[in-house]
């Protein structure tokens, strides 16, 4: 017997591996990757885990059909920011179920727990997201089965549902205690997560769109630096060494490259057509330089802004 789990490498997927595992059946460790976690080293993490656990892993790489017809077109809406949470979890099942019948599973279990987030793990979350998914009685929430109506792998005795959970709410103690019984310290922390949660990002996001169309090339770049609006293009400045690196790898016809020459500073990245100097002065005001040369298609002598709390007005975070 065979069954494919949502795994997201957090404790909650994590229990509901070993609690399926330990009634001897095999499982594989399924991630969808929408492009939208905010760890750019989370595939090797969960690699990782997945080695930890015991368990086959597959990644399946959806952000361009993410981006196509979930992100923009969510039939239940988003979250408090950029987030379709409801629609975004039916796509992962549904892709599940493919995968499913690809390698001759009979069921797919998740890590969910009722209650525990607002939008997509409430009872009503989770009846709209039923309605969106193909065959939700294939899926199983181990950690709350007993509160929900017996799957199909229970109602055929493929899984003992006397040793699943009625677990509830945000409170973690029952599954702090069943990762002790099941030996797991090396899981993820259930901070951080889904970028289109997060305001910033989905401030960051929505000015993005305004000016440019969102390509799976452009998510990685949403993830860092500071984002700034001129004259309806964007310029972006990195903030670090890690994200200068980030900027100089990215190569995208919509945009140029910007930097300082023979100066310490960042890398930046400006819409074509964009305001070449003032994008220029902008990033000169995060170097320590007054005036100097800065690269874009070719080289500008441009002054610096007076400070930069002027570049502020340009600032969307």
């Amino acid at each position: 017997m065979r069954a494919i789990a949502l795994f997201s490498g957090g404790l909650d997927s994590c229990l509901a591996i070993k609690i399926i595992q330990e009634m001897g059946i095999e499982v594989i460790a399924l991630h969808i990757n929408t492009g939208f976690d905010s760890n750019f080293e989370k595939f090797e993490y969960l690699k990782h885990i997945a080695e930890q656990l015991g368990v086959e892993f597959c990644l399946i790489d959806h952000r361009k059909y993410f981006i196509e017809n979930i992100l923009f077109s969510p039939k239940y809406g988003y979250g408090k920011n950029f987030n379709p949470c409801i629609d975004c979890h039916a796509n992962m099942i549904n892709t599940a179920l493919e995968y499913m019948h690809q390698v001759n599973a009979k069921f797919i279990i998740s890590g969910e727990v009722l209650n525990q987030r607002p939008m997509s793990q409430k009872l009503d979350g989770l009846r709209k997201i039923e309605k969106l998914s193909k065959q939700p009685q294939l899926v199983l929430r181990p950690l709350s089965a007993k509160l929900l109506p017996p799957t199909i792998a229970e109602e055929n005795g493929w899984v003992d549902r006397e040793k699943l959970y009625a677990i509830s709410g945000r409170d973690r103690k029952t599954q702090l205690l069943l990762a002790q019984k099941y030996s797991l310290t090396d899981f993820q922390a259930p901070a951080g997560g889904c970028l289109l949660t997060d305001k910033n990002f989905s401030l960051k996001l929505k000015s993005f769109i305004q000016y440019n169309k969102l390509e799976v090339e452009d998510i990685d770049i949403l993830k860092v630096g500071r984002h700034f609006v001129i004259d309806n293009h964007t310029l972006i400045i990195a903030r670090n060494k890690d994200e200068n690196q980030i900027l100089k790898q990215y190569n995208n016809p919509k945009f140029l490259k910007i930097f300082p020459i023979n100066i310490k500073g960042p890398v930046g990245l400006i819409s074509k057509d964009g305001d070449y100097e003032m994008a220029a002065k902008i990033l000169l005001s995060y170097t320590k330089a007054k005036e100097g040369y800065v690269k874009i298609d070719k080289e500008y002598f441009v002054e610096a802004l007076e400070d930069r709390s002027q570049a502020q007005q340009y600032l969307v975070y």
